[in-house]
């Protein structure tokens, strides 16, 4: 069982139903979820061949109206969250510097059912070194451990390099993600791209350019979801692949972002109604 479904059924049974309440709100826990298992992959710092070091503290930013709806919960919440991270970094093999901890705060730029998450790497007291203050008034420049502060190093590891390993992707808080994706390279000669979704851990292959999401009969995968609505999105392969919403009650969620049209690459995060869908492609 993979950990988000694990997750979500932990939830289930919190406070006899008062979270399955709360959760009416845009945001989804399963959404900030699969957010948190982002910024590990985003930000995975490799020490040595044996050690691969990622972010430890977590705060998710959500809007006014999603955080006064969340907020009575956010330590039972945050300790889910904390679980969650933990479960997915054993499955991923990482590891941190320090305990976990997810925090969820107020920001006032963000509309309801958008959020943003921000991370550091924070060694435990025993081996904290002291990071340096940021002038009053000036916020610190960003590093790749977040918060404008760069982690400290763990006992006898290597130093950590000015700058991103080659190859690093952007994308935590010291690093705005990219606006648009970055072409994929052209096909071997002859190589055929493969197209596929991975519902529940099941595959169910693209074969036309064209795959309709929804909860009809008549829908190419059905999705047996009170959720979802009865022809929900379509999805279109090509170079780039793309998701369009097709007008649904409750519209899509790609990679953490509420939209109605998006590009998709290999691995994303495709959210209808309480079902999380994987996007696959590869060649050969």
């Amino acid at each position: 069982m993979g950990v988000l479904k694990k997750f979500e059924q932990r939830l289930e049974g919190l406070v006899n139903g008062t979270f399955a309440k709360v959760f009416k709100s845009e945001v989804q826990p399963v959404e900030i979820a699969g957010a948190l298992q982002r910024e590990c992959d985003n930000n995975a710092t490799i020490w040595n061949r044996d050690r691969t070091v990622v972010p430890n503290d977590f705060i998710v930013e959500l809007s006014a109206p999603d955080h006064e709806r969340l907020s009575p919960y956010s330590g039972q919440l945050g300790d889910e969250l904390a679980g969650m991270v933990r479960d997915y970094a054993k499955q991923q093999r990482y590891t941190f510097m320090g305990p976990i901890k997810v925090n969820l705060e107020k920001a006032e730029d963000l509309d309801t059912g958008l959020y943003r998450v921000r991370s550091r790497t924070l060694a435990s007291s025993s081996s904290q070194q002291a990071a340096p203050q940021a002038p009053a008034g000036r916020p610190a420049q960003s590093a790749p451990g977040g918060y404008g502060y760069p982690p400290a190093a763990p006992a006898g590891a290597p130093p950590m390099p000015a700058a991103p390993p080659p190859g690093a992707r952007p994308g935590g808080y010291g690093y705005p993600q990219p606006a648009t994706q970055r072409p994929a390279a052209p096909p071997m000669s002859g190589a055929r791209t493969r197209y596929w979704i991975e519902i529940n851990g099941t595959r169910h292959q693209i074969s036309r350019p064209t795959l309709v999401l929804g909860r009809s009969t008549d829908a190419d995968v059905r999705i047996d979801d009170p959720g979802v609505s009865r022809r929900h999105c379509e999805i279109r392969t090509g170079t780039p692949s793309t998701i369009q919403d097709l007008g649904s009650t409750n519209g899509i969620v790609v990679d953490g972002q509420h939209t109605t049209r998006a590009t998709l690459r290999d691995g994303s995060r495709i959210v209808v109604g309480s079902t999380t869908v994987i996007y696959r492609q590869a060649e050969g």
